[in-house]
Parts: C-alpha cells; sequence; structure tokens
C-alpha cells in the first residue's frame, strides 16, 4: 500500500542556515508516526514545511499520490490535512462550539455567496457539520462546556477544542504539535488513549511531534528523529530507543540542561 504521506529530501533555509536539511521519511495509512528531537532539531520547522507554513527551499512532499510541495496553508484542510499548534490558535472569545464549527467551514464547498445568503447548499453543510460536531464533542470530553468561551478554560481542555476542531473537517493525516505540552501524567495517559481512539474512529493517520517520550513510544506505530535538522533515525519504537545517536542527542540535551541548572 502507498504511504499516505511521502517527504522527499526536503530542505527548509532561513538566510544561511539550514533548518531541515534533506530529510526523507513516510507516513503509512492509518498509522501513527511519532517525530521527535530534541529542541532546535528541526520538528517545528518540518511541520511548518507540510502544513503549508513555510514553502520547502528544496525537496518534494507528496500527499494521498498528490504532489502538495509549496501548496498554500488555506488548501491544506481541503486536502485532508488537519493541525494543531503548540500553542493553541483558537478564537478566544467564541464559545468551544463556534471554534470547533469554524473547522468545518474550512473545507465547506458551499462558497461565500451561498454561506452569506444561507442558500441551501450553506443550509446543508451546516446541517452535516452539527450532525458532526455532537458525536465529536462528547468524544473529546467538551459537551458540558460547548457554550463556554474557550478563554475561560484550562490549558488542557484547550488542547482538546483545537483537535476536535481539526478533526471536524474528516482529515486523512492529523499534525498534532506537542499535544502533551503543558498536560499532567494522568492527562498523558488520557491522551495516549484518545489518539488511538481518535485512529481507529477516523481511519486516518496521526504525525506527532513530542517531547513527551513515553507517549510517542506507546501510541507510535513508527518514530523519525531529528538532530541539527538532519535525520538520524527511522524505525519502530524499539529500534529508535536504542539507536545510539539518538541516545547520544538526548543525552547531549539533558546534559547541557544540567550544566546550565548548576
Amino acid at each position: 500500500m502507498a504511504a499516505l504521506l511521502d517527504v522527499s529530501d526536503v530542505v527548509m533555509r532561513f538566510g544561511g542556515v539550514t533548518a531541515v536539511g534533506r530529510v526523507s521519511f513516510s507516513v503509512g495509512q492509518r498509522s501513527i508516526c511519532g517525530l521527535i528531537g530534541p529542541n532546535g532539531a528541526g520538528k517545528t520547522t518540518l511541520f511548518n514545511c507540510i502544513s503549508g507554513i513555510y514553502r520547502p527551499s528544496g525537496g518534494r512532499i507528496a500527499f494521498d499520490g498528490q504532489e502538495i510541495t509549496g501548496a498554500p496553508r488555506h488548501r491544506m484542510a481541503g486536502l485532508g490535512i488537519g493541525r494543531t499548534f503548540q500553542n493553541v490558535a483558537l478564537f478566544r472569545t467564541l464559545s468551544v462550539r463556534d471554534n470547533v464549527l469554524a473547522g468545518a467551514h474550512s473545507r465547506g464547498g458551499a462558497g461565500f455567496v451561498a454561506s452569506a445568503l444561507r442558500l441551501a447548499p450553506a443550509r446543508r453543510e451546516e446541517a452535516e457539520a452539527e450532525g458532526r460536531l455532537r458525536p465529536l464533542l462528547a468524544m473529546l470530553d467538551l459537551a458540558s462546556v460547548a457554550h463556554v468561551p474557550v478563554a475561560a478554560l484550562p490549558f488542557g481542555t484547550q488542547k482538546r477544542v483545537e483537535m476536535a476542531r481539526a478533526l471536524i473537517s474528516g482529515p486523512k493525516l492529523l499534525l498534532l504539535d506537542e499535544p502533551a505540552g503543558g498536560l499532567n501524567h494522568g492527562e498523558v495517559d488520557g491522551l495516549a488513549s484518545l489518539l488511538l481512539d481518535i485512529r481507529e474512529r477516523f481511519s486516518l493517520s496521526i504525525l506527532l511531534v513530542e517531547h513527551h517520550m513515553n507517549l510517542v513510544m506507546r501510541v507510535s506505530d513508527k518514530v523519525v528523529a531529528l538532530d541539527f535538522g538532519k535525520k538520524i533515525a527511522d524505525g519502530t519504537p524499539a529500534e529508535v530507543r536504542a539507536e545510539p545517536e539518538v541516545i547520544r542527542a538526548y543525552l547531549g540535551e539533558e546534559a547541557e540542561r544540567h550544566g546550565r541548572a548548576a
């Protein structure tokens, strides 16, 4: 079976600095792939190349058999790619419900005029979105706060709102940037179960950037490790965990952190 996402020799330069250097990997159909590496390894930069925020300096990105290298960000939801961010990007004064429904509009085909005049195609799309909304809020434990402004909610809950907004458009690939950030141990355990459940219920693939190594190793079918913008390992969690370059990269980061603390 062909890969859902194929990243081939992608390069991203900022001036004279190479943030990502000829990185290649693939994400299979209905699989979870973890993207790991120390701070500054190029993970989020690569995410931004895949999701259309950056246009790569070189290389090729293909999604579902179609080249998307340099495709603009606003096209990604329509292609079937959903994304969350390390620092949540929500409409803070709007309710949970309205934030999630905003994700459905990103893939709607009724058009501005039909939506503004509430013509039949727009009303049909709204009804379909409402039908997807209720089970999604229940699954992500958001039904009880559906009408609460997101600014009034804890950070962990806001993370689930952003995930719901990405899921309501029916993506084939979900890009998650640090979903465990700010969560306590119990919440991370719940997130691991949730990610596996999402993969099964929506029959989608997940590409996960995460510093929480235990979470990555528990949920991923495959792990890709970066360091200084280059790929240093690619394989099963057990294979990557045992890779000497990965151990060296993380031990180096740990030693540097302890050195600064001292």
